[in-house]
């Protein structure tokens, strides 16, 4: 289970922010559904190739200054 709660608000902040870092996943849609976030990590270790604990690690920083810059 994700160690985070997403909502579409911050979802659209938080995808931003992956899409600056990871520039090849602009093409992809990466949609989200409120509940899903187990299905979203899933994804994004697919697409990013890393470990559950990195991807959750990221959301998790984006999530702590989700107006902030950086990642």
């Amino acid at each position: 289970m994700a160690s985070f709660t997403l909502t579409p608000e911050t979802w659209t902040k938080v995808k931003i922010k992956f899409l600056r870092k990871y520039r090849d996943l602009a093409q992809l849609d990466l949609s989200f559904t409120p509940g899903q976030e187990d299905q979203l990590v899933q994804q994004l270790m697919g697409l990013v190739k890393r470990d559950q604990e990195y991807v959750e690690f990221t959301i998790k920083k984006a999530l702590a200054d989700p107006d902030g810059n950086r990642l």
